[in-house]
């Protein structure tokens, strides 16, 4: 199977999920990963806007937004075709589409944070398998903005966690020199560990994982 096939078929299947399945879903999510050390140690977050049947970060927002975390959204660089800002998100800041007609917040230089000052990023995806390799859109815009993870193995912020259905996990997906894995990823079943890290150590967590 291609990854066009694949990307076709985990879309497929997640926008068949209803309602009540996706928010049941999320606030599984969010309590796995809210009861993780690497949440409790994160004090900026990047999140995203779901699209297009994408598993929905709300109540992790909201738990983020309760325990006082600073909160950031992707936007578009103007200048750049692949890479990503990330601007402060709060309740107030007004959010216009972008090019492809997802919300993001508008551009304010002293509102903007690099890449690698984040502590984590709530990363969407299509698919994923065990080692942490991540099936987008195939945009790139991640690899592109978070290449420093490969450059510089001892740099590691910010922890890139993906978060996705269960059912989106594969065997194995084909990747790139590239390609950034994905740290570790959540799912409505557990936190799955996919790069080894000390902060990633998962034994004192209480949430399951896979």
């Amino acid at each position: 199977m291609t990854r066009a096939d694949l990307r076709r078929q985990l879309r497929a299947r997640r926008l068949a999920l209803s309602p009540a399945e996706r928010s049941r879903h999320a606030r599984a999510m969010a309590r796995h990963l809210i009861h993780h050390p690497l949440f409790s140690a994160a004090r900026r977050i990047a999140v995203y806007l779901p699209d297009r049947g994408e598993a929905d970060p709300g109540p992790l927002v909201r738990a983020a937004r309760a325990a006082g975390k600073d909160l950031y959204l992707p936007v578009l660089a103007p200048l750049h075709p692949r890479l990503l800002w990330f601007v402060a998100w709060e309740p107030h800041t007004p959010l216009i589409p972008n090019r492809f007609g997802i919300p993001e917040p508008p551009i304010h230089r002293r509102r903007c944070l690099p890449a690698r000052h984040l502590d984590m990023v709530i990363t969407p995806l299509v698919g994923f398998d065990h080692q942490g390799n991540r099936l987008g859109m195939g945009g790139g815009f991640y690899d592109t903005t978070f290449r420093h993870l490969n450059r510089h193995r001892h740099w590691r912020r910010p922890h890139l966690v993906g978060m996705a259905y269960a059912f989106q996990e594969v065997t194995a997906l084909p990747h790139e020199p590239w390609d950034v894995p994905l740290h570790a990823v959540v799912t409505e079943q557990g936190l799955i560990t996919c790069r080894p890290h000390p902060e990633l150590n998962t034994k004192d967590c209480p949430c399951p994982t896979g």
